[in-house]
C-alpha cells in the first residue's frame, strides 16, 4: 500500500506513479482524442450538422445520462471501497487477535517449557504468512519452519492443500496436547479458544472478499455504458465547441474510466497493487510482535 502525506496537494498533482490512472489510460485517451477530432471534422466540415436542431437535442441527451453514469460509478466506488475497508479491518483483527493469544500463551504456558514456547512464537506468524500467500493464490512458503526443532511437526503441512487450515490444526493440536499434560487447565483451555476459532473465522471472510466478484453482468454493463456515453460525446458538444471538444472529450473519458479503474483495483484488496491490503508486511509486524510476547 502506497505510504503518502495527505496534506502534500502538489506532490500528489505532478507526481505519476504505478498505479496512477493517468498512465494506464494514455493509449486510450490518445485513441478517444483522435476519433473527436474526426467527428468534430466531419460534423463541421463535411457534414455541416451546425443547422439541423435535431442533432443538438443529444446534449440534453448526454446531461441525462450523465447523471445516471454518474449515480452508477458512485455506488460501483463505494462498493469497492467497502470491500477493500473490510479487507483491512479482517487483518486488523487478526494482528490483534495474533498478539492477544501471544499474550496469553506467554502466560498460561510454563516458563521451563521451551520446546512449546519456541513452537508457538512461530506457528503464529506462520499462519499470517500462510494466509497471505493463500490469498495471493501463491504457493505458500514456509521459512519460518526451517530450522531442526520442530521441522518434524511442520512436514506435517501440505503445501498443495489448505494451508492456513492445517496451521491452525497445528495449533489446536498442540493447545490439547498442553491440556492432556496437564500443562494448561480446563478453564485455560477455554480461555485461550476464541483467539484459536478467531484465525479460522478471518480466513473465510477473506477468501469470501476474495472469491465473490462484482457480479459480471453489472461491472460490463458500467463498462458498456461509458464506452457508448464517450463515443457518442462528440456528436452532441462539437457545436458549441468546435475542435475544443477533442481535449473535453478526453477529460471526460479520463474522468469515467479512472473511477472504474480504481474501483477495479480495490475491490480485490488482497491482490498484488500498490493500493491493495499491505498483507506481506501486517505478517511481518505480527512475527515481530510474538518474538516480543513469547
Amino acid at each position: 500500500m502506497i505510504s503518502y502525506n495527505p496534506k502534500d496537494w502538489f506532490t500528489f498533482i505532478f507526481r505519476f506513479h504505478k498505479a496512477d490512472t493517468f498512465r494506464k489510460l494514455i493509449p486510450l485517451l490518445i485513441a478517444v482524442s483522435i476519433y473527436s477530432g474526426i467527428i468534430a471534422w466531419l460534423e463541421l466540415e463535411f457534414w455541416k450538422l451546425s443547422d439541423k436542431n435535431n442533432v443538438r437535442n443529444l446534449t440534453v441527451l448526454h446531461t441525462l445520462l450523465g447523471f445516471a453514469i454518474s449515480m452508477l460509478l458512485v455506488f460501483r466506488t463505494n462498493t469497492a471501497y467497502d470491500r477493500w475497508w473490510e479487507g483491512r479491518k479482517l487483518w486488523g483483527s487478526l494482528v490483534n487477535n495474533s498478539r492477544n493469544l501471544a499474550m496469553k500463551l506467554n502466560t498460561v504456558i510454563p516458563l521451563d517449557d521451551k520446546w512449546q514456547r519456541s513452537f508457538f512464537r512461530k506457528i503464529i506468524p506462520a499462519y499470517a504468512f500462510a494466509l497471505h500467500h493463500h490469498l495471493r493464490k501463491e504457493q505458500t512458503r514456509i521459512e519460518l519452519f526451517e530450522d531442526d526443532e520442530h521441522k518434524h511437526v511442520f512436514q506435517q503441512i501440505d503445501t498443495s492443500k489448505h494451508v492456513p487450515n492445517q496451521t491452525a490444526l497445528l495449533m489446536y493440536q498442540h493447545i490439547q496436547t498442553l491440556y492432556r499434560e496437564n500443562k494448561i487447565s480446563g478453564e485455560q483451555l477455554l480461555f485461550l479458544n476464541t483467539e484459536l476459532q478467531s484465525f479460522t473465522d478471518i480466513c473465510g471472510a477473506c477468501e469470501r472478499i476474495k472469491n465473490t466478484p462484482i457480479p459480471f453482468s453489472y461491472s460490463v454493463f458500467i463498462k458498456k455504458f461509458i464506452f457508448f456515453y464517450v463515443m457518442t460525446l462528440p456528436f452532441g458538444f462539437v457545436f458549441q465547441l468546435g475542435y475544443y471538444v477533442i481535449p473535453v472529450v478526453a477529460f471526460i473519458c479520463y474522468v469515467l474510466a479512472s473511477l472504474e479503474l480504481i474501483a477495479e483495483e480495490i475491490e480485490d484488496p488482497f491482490g498484488g497493487d500498490e493500493n491493495d491490503v499491505p498483507t506481506q508486511l501486517l505478517a511481518q509486524n505480527i512475527q515481530r510482535h510474538i518474538g516480543e510476547l513469547i
